[in-house]
């Protein structure tokens, strides 16, 4: 993979087509699934999918590419982000929910990301198709307020019943005091 970060659409087809090669599972992701966009982070395959298509790429990883065992399931508010990084192809939203997976034959991991906007935060569950998901991804609904369609017990696991809001989403007040995030005018 190229030391130059990807300038434009050409570069971008460029770069992607680079990591499919050296990464035949990221590879057929992106074939199988328009709009996937694959990388490599630190030495892991990460693949950008489409949120709506989450549970089938997940499926397809676990079932044809032996990926199967599901690491952690995660989410990330990006809100008030402004040094994120962009990759070509990724359009940006809030919140990323984060899907890892292990092949123990393959001796490999590939991370899965989806961007889920503010105004409709749900992704589908991946909790039928890996049951060690139930967990993680009630933490990622208490914690971020994301909800996993097809999950079959989404309730809060941390918080209690009647807590109001989701304490790890940036405009969430801590405990009701006003926080100061880094790179933040003000507190929220």
């Amino acid at each position: 993979m190229s030391d130059e970060s990807p300038q434009g659409d050409a570069d971008a087809a460029e770069t992607v087509e680079e990591i499919a090669i050296a990464d035949p599972v990221a590879a057929a992701v992106v074939e199988g699934f328009p709009g996937s966009v694959a990388v490599e982070s630190h030495g892991q395959s990460v693949v950008y999918v489409d949120r709506g298509v989450l549970a089938e790429v997940t499926k397809r990883l676990r079932d044809a590419e032996r990926f199967t065992q599901c690491t952690d399931v995660t989410a990330v508010d990006h809100a008030a982000d402004v040094e994120r990084v962009e990759i070509p192809g990724v359009v940006r939203e809030r919140f990323e929910v984060v899907v890892n997976l292990l092949s123990h034959p393959r001796n490999a991991r590939i991370r899965l990301i989806c961007q889920v906007p503010e105004d409709d935060p749900t992704v589908p569950s991946v909790t039928p198709l890996f049951p060690g998901a139930n967990f993680p991804e009630r933490e990622a609904y208490d914690m971020f307020g994301i909800t996993f369609d097809g999950h079959p017990d989404l309730a809060r696991i941390l918080m209690p019943d009647d807590w109001d809001g989701h304490p790890l989403r940036k405009d969430d007040p801590i405990a009701r005091i006003p926080v100061t995030f880094k790179g933040d005018p003000a507190p929220r």
